[in-house]
């Protein structure tokens, strides 16, 4: 009886040429959404329950299943390289990567224009460069390391911002006026989810508030 083939988790299946210095830092470049959704997004869903975060992972999400509709609509194949790096039973266009980083960095370049974020104002251009920084550097690996061609990788950077720019007018439109309410629900409460985008240097916020329950905790010990 014939094994059937193999395939492997895609998550964080990227391959480079074996002493190739450049794809090596690339194929971790490459990794950034990885890091994004599983460090970013769910440390900051479990720590700081902020809803402009929640709902921005969630836009993350949408975009993703997007990508995949319109990838197994279009079925456009990947370069010749697939072959080697065992990825030719996937479709390329748009490139998900792309599309991903280009969504991200712009809804968090239009949070920073509207004040929204834990950054303080003198941290918020270095924040939004590094973003797209990021964006760049991902889409141009994915090309390097023979994952995507150029059409591919550019096809998921149009999305990527469209459907960031998209996501970011519906939350503070449609949503933004709910998080009030949201924030009451049972549900709210029961989860502790918040909005703080009207405080302008929310970490700022936070640290102070911290340390003056702090002090008050000690003279409230020292009178007891």
């Amino acid at each position: 009886m014939a094994t059937p083939p193999l395939k492997a988790v895609t998550l964080t299946h990227v391959r480079y040429q074996k002493g190739d210095q450049l794809g090596h830092f690339l194929a971790w470049v490459s990794l950034v959404p990885v890091f994004i959704s599983l460090g970013g997004f769910v440390a900051h869903i479990i720590f700081r329950r902020e809803l402009h975060g929640l709902f921005f992972a969630i836009g993350l999400l949408v975009s993703q299943v997007i990508n995949e509709v319109i990838k197994k609509s279009v079925q456009q194949d990947r370069p010749a390289t697939c072959a080697i790096l065992e990825m030719c039973d996937s479709h390329g266009w748009p490139s998900s990567h792309s599309q991903y980083m280009f969504f991200f960095a712009v809804y968090f370049m239009l949070l920073n224009c509207k004040g929204i974020g834990i950054w303080g104002i003198k941290n918020r251009w270095f924040m939004n460069f590094l973003h797209w920084s990021l964006a760049v550097s991902t889409m141009y690996s994915r090309v390097y390391l023979g994952y995507h061609t150029l059409a591919q990788v550019f096809a998921g950077a149009a999305l990527g911002i469209l459907l960031g720019a998209g996501w970011f007018w519906f939350v503070n439109s449609v949503v933004c006026p709910h998080f009030p309410a949201i924030e009451e629900s049972a549900l709210g409460t029961y989860f502790y989810f918040k909005d703080t985008s009207h405080i302008p240097d929310s970490l700022k916020f936070e640290y102070e508030n911290a340390r003056a329950a702090r002090n008050n905790a000690k003279k409230g010990y020292k009178t007891n």
